[in-house]
């Protein structure tokens, strides 16, 4: 890969911003300057961040707590943006995309820190910020540039503790505070403790393996300051939901049905992956062995990085409920933080490919720039699909402002404010109206999983009756769901009568293309029969 010089890698950087800056101005012109986000859950991070600095600790319905955030140090970030006076949705993507330039900053200095050249992880760095799910990850207002900052960083650390165990052991707790963004941190914890026993693999002049004594000390201060980064959100969700897991886990994991990893749940995870970045995640398979080689020798970085982006997809498909949706969260979400650590070890891969052929090849006397014309063909289908998928990210934000948000203003306006409402997607309605929630997937009312698993069967494989006795007995006022979730439940037009529906033009994004509002048989307010359409 070419040289490039330290102020040509930092300007590189700072052009990081070129990408989510114009999916932004994409929003606004798409929009008309009515910003929002891609996905209702962004809603429900700022409706757990309302509740928590207004006093109400880390509750969903203002004074129930319940353990449904998987992100709670995102909730706190947020929370101060409530102190700012200006306009939510865009100091919310405003701190998306300082984040993201952040990631963009660390993905190169990982990079280095495997021993890729300057030029190298400029390339690394420049992959990272025109890949563009991150780009939407930037906008999206999830926790997903939190948690692949810190997952980079305690990454970095880990290297530089890994090769000089006197450092001042900050890697695993950085690793532990990570799980404050995103559960999945747990993994790489557990990965990065593993690698560090790794570390005391040696190999002579013959190629011969031995294995020096684990550095327990390091490792034992590393795993206590994990411990306390950790602890106060782990006996937090004990305290409140009897588990040290969030809500989350029971409402979309389905542990325990297997103990081999589904073969279409990878394939589906590698196309996530290939699509943006087909050349790299071939590639990454390559820089992986090569880093195991490395094991012992001079060139010895670990393996962290490869087994982060092998381990996480084996582990999920282990959990991906079996007769449900597989388990990668909306467009993929769980598997945009390993987007730079698969760049760079691809490019791990790549370097020596890049070597092998050399700067310029000579044909019929013309000299040709094969490495220019190598990184061409590395950057076009990244983006290619970054321009490309500007509609997509538009369209995810429209879908959510003509459905769940439109749905918040008009509950707000039109029903009772202190009615009860059963939904299927709490975040938007909620934080836009003050209406009380009952949560029919089961993030923030959790004992509604109970009720679903007693009834999942091969022919009714959401337990739909279980959401229907679950109904029954809280006896909800009104319920607003898309009809396609639940068939079984809305096609009861005799206990559950339309009031009010909302179509969703061009919809990819929500449950269904139209949001419906029911009205129930204990509703305590005369409703009109008629059904509305908007």
């Amino acid at each position: 890969m070419p040289s490039l010089t330290r102020w040509r890698f930092q300007a590189l950087l700072a052009l990081a911003i070129l990408p989510v800056a114009g999916y932004f101005f994409a929003e606004v012109v798409s929009t008309n300057f009515d910003i929002g986000f891609p996905l209702d859950d962004s809603w429900i991070h700022l409706q757990f961040a309302r509740n928590l600095v207004s006093g109400n600790g880390l509750s969903f319905n203002p004074g129930e707590l319940v353990t449904g955030s998987t992100a709670p140090l995102w909730t706190a970030l947020l929370s101060v943006l409530f102190l700012l006076p200006s306009n939510l949705v865009f100091t919310t993507q405003l701190l998306g995309m300082v984040l993201h330039l952040l990631v963009v900053h660390a993905s190169g200095r990982l990079a280095r820190e495997f021993g890729l050249s300057r030029g190298a992880a400029a390339v690394a760095a420049t992959m990272v910020a025109i890949t563009y799910w991150l780009v939407w990850s930037a906008l999206s207002g999830m926790e997903i540039p939190l948690f692949t900052l810190l997952t980079l960083w305690g990454m970095i650390l880990h290297l530089r503790e890994r090769a000089d165990p006197d450092r001042p052991q900050l890697a695993l707790g950085v690793i532990g505070l990570s799980m404050l963004a995103r559960p999945e941190g747990a993994l790489l914890l557990c990965l990065a403790v593993a690698d560090r026993f790794l570390a005391g693999v040696r190999r002579d002049k013959e190629g011969a393996l031995s294995f020096a004594r684990p550095p327990w000390r390091a490792l034992a201060k590393g795993l206590g300051l994990a411990l306390i980064a950790m602890a106060p959100t782990l006996l937090f969700y004990w305290w409140v939901g009897d588990s040290p897991l969030p809500t989350t886990f029971g409402a979309k994991t389905d542990a325990g049905r297997t103990f081999l990893p589904n073969p279409h749940y990878l394939y589906l995870v590698l196309g996530i992956f290939f699509k943006p970045q087909p050349y790299l995640t071939m590639l990454a398979a390559a820089g992986s062995v090569i880093t195991v080689k490395r094991l012992g020798g001079s060139q010895d970085r670990g393996l962290l990085p490869a087994l982060w982006i092998i381990g996480m997809p084996l582990v999920y498909s282990l959990l991906t409920p079996i007769g449900r949706h597989m388990l990668v969260g909306n467009f993929g979400r769980y598997y945009f933080p390993l987007f730079p650590p698969l760049i760079v070890v691809g490019m791990i891969g790549l370097v020596p490919l890049a070597r092998g052929i050399g700067s310029f090849w000579k044909i019929g006397g013309v000299r040709l720039p094969v490495r220019a014309l190598l990184l061409v063909l590395l950057l076009w289908p990244t983006l290619a699909t970054l321009i490309n998928n500007t509609r997509l990210y538009t369209r995810n934000v429209r879908n959510v402002n003509s459905s769940d948000v439109a749905m918040g203003h008009w509950v707000r306006e039109h029903l009772p404010p202190d009615a009860v409402l059963a939904v299927v997607d709490i975040g938007a309605i909620k934080f836009l109206g003050p209406q009380r929630l009952i949560d029919l997937v089961g993030l923030v009312s959790p004992d509604i999983q109970v009720y679903m698993r007693q009834a999942v069967s091969r022919n009714d494989p959401l337990g739909q009756q279980g959401v229907r006795r679950y109904i029954e007995e809280k006896q909800p006022d009104f319920i607003v769901a898309y009809p396609s979730w639940y068939p079984d439940i809305t096609s009861d037009r005799a206990s559950f009568k339309p009031i009010y529906r909302l179509e969703i033009p061009e919809n990819i994004t929500m449950a269904g293309d139209e949001l419906i509002v029911y009205t129930t048989p204990w509703n305590r307010w005369a409703a009109s029969s008629e059904v509305k359409d908007e």
